[in-house]
């Protein structure tokens, strides 16, 4: 049994979403979360602070330097007192998280459609 399958969306909401490759050049554990981690992500016109949940999968010095998946526009929300300015994407399967990067090297910045 697999999960429920999710709701079908439009070619138009699918474009409100402003995909973006970023890289990491900063990360540090949360002061105030064993489970998340601080990133600075350069998305290309400015560096973003991302919050991420992924301290059980990755050392924070491992993602530095990474090419990562943003969502740019996801309204921010604050996560034990520090601000999230998007969401990094990454992959569940048997039980492990992994982080959605590109094939090769791509401009911070550069939009994923």
């Amino acid at each position: 049994m697999g999960a429920e399958p999710a709701a079908v969306v439009s070619i138009d909401e699918f474009k409100r979403l402003d995909l973006r490759v970023g890289r990491v050049v900063e990360a540090r554990q949360h002061p105030n979360a064993d489970k998340l981690i601080l990133l600075q992500v350069d998305v290309g016109d400015e560096v973003k602070q991302i919050i991420a949940g992924l301290r059980q999968w990755y050392e924070p010095e491992s993602l530095v330097g990474k090419y990562v998946v943003v969502v740019n526009n996801l309204q921010p929300v604050t996560l034990r007192g520090e601000r999230s300015n998007g969401m990094l994407l990454a992959a569940t399967s048997d039980g492990e998280v992994v982080i959605l990067t590109p094939e090769k090297p791509v401009k911070p910045g550069s939009p994923v459609s």
